[in-house]
């Protein structure tokens, strides 16, 4: 069965190259946890005694300033990073999308890099030579496809990215904020995929600030501060407590209960 389970994890990284000891005293106030006191070598404590169960078909949210840990809990989640105190275990095929650009060549084409970024991303050879008609057509790049990547504009390459990202069938799927950080325009385009997207994969995390993508993509959220899971439940509960208001008070009912109880997004 599809599951990520942790237990009592933290991440701890080790700053090797500090030059006084007086730096484990300071706290890095809201980036990225605290600076640990009992070792001679300065330990960031990215994480700290997370203990979370995600099973097929969760829809969770990560929400949180940025270094609160998101990114580094979407990292343990996917095995990138091992607990140095504590357990993780994940059953299932991880399609870890943290940037938009990893596993894109320069010096190669469009279509030599839809073929890589797909591999990357778990899928295998014949199953991404079925989606390249369908990618190049949502991409929209005509005969730049055939060109390196190195000629493309920043816009033409974040096409190029979503269009392979959207068309993987992941068993986990592991969303960085950086999801967002696209042409609006081309956004809008692509927020259908996206919603399809999550509804093929068995369970989805997703770290945002946009709380219009996790009222669409996500059912609960989680919120991080200092590397600690400071509240779980319902996303628009979490988002309330986290902003201090409900940031769906202008949102009509009608449209939070198609949002929240979509079928597409149920994982059934």
């Amino acid at each position: 069965m599809i599951s990520i389970d942790v237990w009592n994890a933290s991440v701890d990284f080790p700053i090797f190259d500090a030059k006084t000891r007086s730096l484990k005293k300071r706290v890095l106030g809201k980036v990225g946890g605290k600076i640990g006191t009992d070792s001679k070598v300065p330990i960031i404590e990215a994480l700290h005694d997370i203990t979370l169960s995600v099973k097929s078909g969760d829809r969770i949210g990560l929400v949180g300033h940025n270094g609160a840990g998101k990114s580094t809990l979407l990292r343990l989640l996917s095995g990138i990073y091992e607990p140095t105190r504590g357990s993780a275990r994940v059953n299932g095929r991880v399609a870890p999308v943290f940037d938009l650009g990893v596993g894109m060549d320069q010096e190669i084409s469009g279509y030599e890099n839809i073929m890589i970024r797909g591999l990357y991303l778990g899928m295998t050879r014949k199953q991404m030579e079925k989606r390249v008609d369908d990618i190049a057509d949502f991409t929209e790049l005509g005969d730049y496809l055939s060109m390196p990547l190195r000629t493309y504009s920043t816009g033409m390459r974040v096409r190029l990215a979503l269009g392979v990202v959207t068309s993987i069938d992941p068993e986990i799927l592991l969303l960085d904020e950086g999801i967002g950080a696209v042409d609006a325009a081309f956004l809008n385009k692509a927020r259908d995929r996206l919603v399809d997207l999550v509804k093929r994969s068995g369970l989805l995390v997703f770290a945002s600030h946009q709380d219009d993508l996790l009222l669409e993509l996500c059912t609960s959220a989680i919120w991080m501060d200092e590397g600690r899971m400071k509240m779980q439940g319902p996303l628009r509960e979490v988002l309330t407590a986290y902003k201090g208001r409900d940031p769906f008070h202008n949102v009509s009912q009608e449209t939070l209960d198609r949002l929240e109880g979509a079928p597409a997004l149920s994982g059934d």
